[in-house]
């Protein structure tokens, strides 16, 4: 009887036991640690998913933004003839449109969060975000062969006499940047979690980010807004994070200090708001899908 007992306590002693989640706001730090390792495979799969079967392959990080820029430059800046505060157009373009596409690829990716991983999700255990944070990892491997480009495209014009300003506050960039990532991980697991039970919400998100690019300063300049509307494109925290990318770069735009501890608030929020959201969701995603 005893050695019956030892056996049954042995077979229940086990290494893990997985249930949902009583804290809201857990952070689950320890297990994304744990699994890293997976969070580099979901990584490699996303990078080599959207280019493996393409004829350019990562060149595309490149052609996109150059085609892109080409575009603006022509029908905002010899069209619209729109302010490019001073600064060449292709430098003036180039630089709102690398440090907007980074916010609007890591927002549209992890907005699909629970809809691309649904079966895996219901087959296998592991920190769900890791799925959102190997697109934000990912995008940051993009957003940098795309920053060194256009360091490529800046030294062009500083050898040709164009001055391009160098100073200390260029450190702020990778604050900068994980301002963008925490905003693009915060609303995309919001959207992720509300579209895992309205799925018509998808539809309002895509439409929603190109209205926001127009609420941001990446085609104009914030010094061509005019003073009775500049608030509202000022409550934009992305409007901090593109006009000081092209401050500390190209020494055009507002480093405001204020406003980017501003940016920084808000993405914390929506960090807070979009994990609270994502924990609960969490629990019952099986049921809903």
């Amino acid at each position: 009887m005893e050695s019956k007992e030892k056996k049954t306590a042995s077979i229940e002693s086990w290494d893990l036991i997985v249930k949902p989640s009583s804290h809201l706001l857990a952070l689950q730090f320890k297990d994304i640690w744990r699994y890293r390792d997976l969070l580099l495979m979901f990584v490699k799969r996303d990078i080599i998913t959207v280019y493996k079967q393409t004829i350019l392959g990562p060149i595309w990080f490149v052609v996109q933004p150059i085609l892109t820029a080409l575009i603006y430059v022509i029908v905002f800046g010899s069209i619209a003839k729109l302010s490019s505060d001073g600064l060449p157009k292709i430098l003036f373009y180039l630089s709102g449109i690398i440090i907007w596409s980074y916010f609007a690829d890591s927002l549209n990716s992890t907005s699909n969060t629970f809809k691309d991983n649904e079966a895996l999700f219901g087959k296998v255990y592991f920190p769900r975000l890791l799925s959102p944070l190997s697109k934000i990892i990912s995008g940051l491997l993009k957003f940098i062969i795309q920053f060194l480009f256009m360091v490529v495209v800046m030294i062009y014009y500083w050898v040709s006499g164009y001055p391009i300003p160098f100073h200390l506050t260029i450190l702020v960039l990778p604050l900068l940047v994980l301002i963008m990532a925490v905003l693009g991980l915060g609303t995309g697991i919001i959207f992720t979690s509300l579209t895992s039970k309205y799925r018509d919400l998808s539809f309002l998100l895509a439409f929603g980010v190109q209205l926001l690019m127009y609420a941001t300063p990446v085609i104009y300049p914030l010094s061509s807004v005019p003073e009775k509307y500049r608030y509202l494109i000022e409550a934009n925290p992305i409007s901090t994070i593109v006009e000081t990318f092209r401050s500390v770069l190209l020494g055009s735009g507002q480093l405001n200090w204020g406003h980017l501890g501003y940016s920084s608030l808000f993405a914390i929020i929506i960090l807070f708001l979009g994990i609270l959201i994502f924990n609960k969701t969490e629990k019952t995603f099986m049921d809903t899908v």
